[in-house]
């Protein structure tokens, strides 16, 4: 495992995080979820990202359970808020009200005094920004967050909030967008903006869903029990990746893979990691091996001529314009 610094922080993260979306409290029960924690560990992963919203709060729990017993500053525990945790009025966005109850929400599910990054998971536009970020200053300074991030903000949100979190005397140290082989969408503004700021990027969805581990074949059935699978055991079409132009290209980078020794997820885990500005990819699982597999990214470096043969596959599909596709604020 590498490790690499989040941001301009002096904090060390792993360059592969755990992520606990879709599994933890969903997919999996809490001894499948302790076993892949444990093999994340085990690996070197020492990262471990999470939501107050996954799973119903379900998750937080989970991960919580999971780490008993871990060294608590032997590992770096992110979360996140804004979406709905219950059914009030308050129960979501980034009002100071919110902010406060769900932090203390997420300390007693983690079962920790502290979290080290808290992630603002979209930007509110309901609240105005100088109360969220005065909300995220005193849960600093109150040593219940050492760091404070945001996910899927726009470059104006970015740079206000920085600029806010500068006058505060906060670290706002992370940006959590979607970045892959196939969504492209930070490059042109994002990450320019985060390199003058100070902020890395902790990507989430580095394989697309699964797309580019390759197992996705057009005109074949899909894998029993994958994430896009329909009850008829055919490929759902309700996914933007879902397309016989897509899933060709994506088939075509398998010799390109065995070249380079990966796996398809290690290549697409690795592809993501070559960018400077990227912190850490965020991988999940609900087995312990998968992470065996997906860990061999961890340190490898691409060769020029092997990046240009992904471009030269993938181009006609990459998407690197979020107006043409659904909203970020639909995505956790």
């Amino acid at each position: 495992m590498e490790y690499r610094k989040l941001g301009s922080s002096g904090m060390y993260i792993s360059e592969l995080a755990y992520g606990n979306w879709v599994t933890h409290g969903e997919q999996i029960d809490q001894d499948s979820a302790t076993a892949c924690v444990r093999q994340a560990l085990d690996l070197g992963i020492t990262t471990f990202d999470t939501a107050d919203t996954y799973a119903g709060t379900r998750a937080e729990h989970t991960l919580g359970e999971a780490l008993v017993g871990v060294r608590r500053e032997s590992v770096e525990i992110f979360t996140k808020v804004y979406f709905p945790t219950g059914e009030g009025r308050n129960d979501r966005g980034l009002s100071r009200k919110h902010i406060m109850e769900s932090i203390n929400g997420s300390l007693t599910r983690l079962g920790t005094d502290y979290v080290d990054l808290y992630q603002a998971h979209r930007y509110d536009y309901g609240t105005p920004l100088e109360e969220t970020m005065q909300a995220f200053a005193d849960i600093v300074r109150a040593g219940k967050a050492h760091y404070i991030g945001v996910s899927e903000w726009t470059v104006d949100e970015i740079r206000a909030g920085a600029a806010l979190a500068r006058e505060l005397g906060i670290h706002l140290i992370s940006n959590q967008p979607q970045y892959s082989l196939l969504w492209r969408v930070i490059e042109k503004e994002i990450v320019p903006t985060c390199e003058e700021l100070g902020l890395g990027q902790i990507c989430w969805s580095p394989m697309a869903q699964g797309i580019l581990t390759g197992k996705y074949v057009p005109g074949q059935a899909a894998p029993a029990a994958s994430r896009f699978t329909g009850d008829d055991g055919e490929l759902k079409s309700d996914n933007r990746y879902l397309t016989d132009n897509i899933l060709t290209r994506v088939q075509q980078l398998k010799p390109l893979a065995a070249d380079a020794g990966l796996s398809m997820a290690a290549l697409a885990v690795a592809w993501v990691l070559q960018n400077p500005n990227v912190s850490a990819a965020i991988v999940g699982a609900s087995r312990p091996d998968q992470l065996i597999d997906t860990v061999t990214a961890a340190g490898v470096k691409l060769d020029p001529a092997l990046l240009a043969k992904i471009d030269d596959i993938l181009e006609p599909v990459i998407e690197r314009d979020p107006t043409k596709v659904e909203s970020f604020k639909t995505r956790p």
